[in-house]
């Protein structure tokens, strides 16, 4: 199970790099924290600081949210879903460096690679030995440390359409809120065939550009991962290396 979580939070990009959950005496789960996030930028700084999330009225819990009808939707809602759309289609590579907010408050720091279509990578800096990799079909979670791979289909990630060649996020995904305001616009998708369950994704990106910033993954059973994204290039496409999957590691 703690490998499916990190999975869901490193694909929510980005939970296998994740420290395992905290624990009562019994062995009873902690209620996870509500993770810090939404990025800024520090000045003279490469890392990001994290703040609060903007809140977003009127969204069900997962398993009962309704999406969003097109037709009903306010114009600054509408707009802000064509932009984002217009965003996701242009990206055709990214890179940068991550920060990850666990669900028990810890923190992890990676590089990543993004290729369109399909292709990801994120790789955890030490002391996790956690890389992740996908080559446009297949999704492998790797341990370094423990030479193991774990492979996934790529369909069964909670950022699927990150990585998918062309996007309509109304008709291809299950949008349930869309907040615009002077800072952030706020996107919260639900997917229902990932591993594990039910996801929720909320993502932020900046009201100036339309830049996706950071992404919140919230499973099934309430646990939050964030992913925030900074020192982002979007022009330098990255080697096809670094998408090689070696399926036979995996038998």
């Amino acid at each position: 199970m703690r490998a499916i979580r990190l999975f869901i939070a490193m694909l929510g990009v980005c939970m296998l790099a994740s420290p395992a959950l905290s624990q009562t005496e019994e062995g009873t789960p902690v209620p996870p924290k509500r993770p810090e996030a939404a990025v800024e930028q520090q000045a003279g700084m490469g890392a990001p600081e994290i703040k609060p999330p903007p809140a977003i009225g009127g969204v069900e819990p997962v398993a009962v949210a309704k999406k969003i009808n097109p037709q009903a939707a306010a114009p600054d809602q509408k707009e802000a879903l064509q932009r984002v759309d217009a965003y996701l289609n242009a990206l055709r590579v990214m890179s940068g460096s991550f920060t990850q907010v666990n669900p028990d408050g810890t923190r992890s720091t990676g590089k990543f690679w993004i290729s369109k279509p399909g292709k990801l990578r994120f790789q955890y800096a030490p002391p996790s030995p956690v890389e992740l990799v996908a080559d446009g079909r297949s999704v492998a979670v790797r341990d370094r440390k423990l030479n193991t791979q774990d492979l996934y289909f790529i369909g069964q990630t909670p950022l699927r359409f990150l990585l998918a060649d062309r996007i309509d996020l109304i008709s291809d995904t299950r949008v349930v809120g869309v907040s615009v305001g002077p800072e952030w616009v706020t996107v919260i998708l639900e997917e229902g065939s990932t591993i594990g369950g039910r996801a929720r994704i909320q993502l932020m990106f900046s009201a100036a550009d339309y830049s996706l910033k950071q992404w919140t993954v919230t499973d099934a059973q309430g646990y939050e991962t964030t992913v925030a994204i900074f020192d982002v290039d979007t022009t330098s496409r990255p080697s096809d290396k670094l998408f090689r999957i070696d399926e036979h590691r995996a038998l």
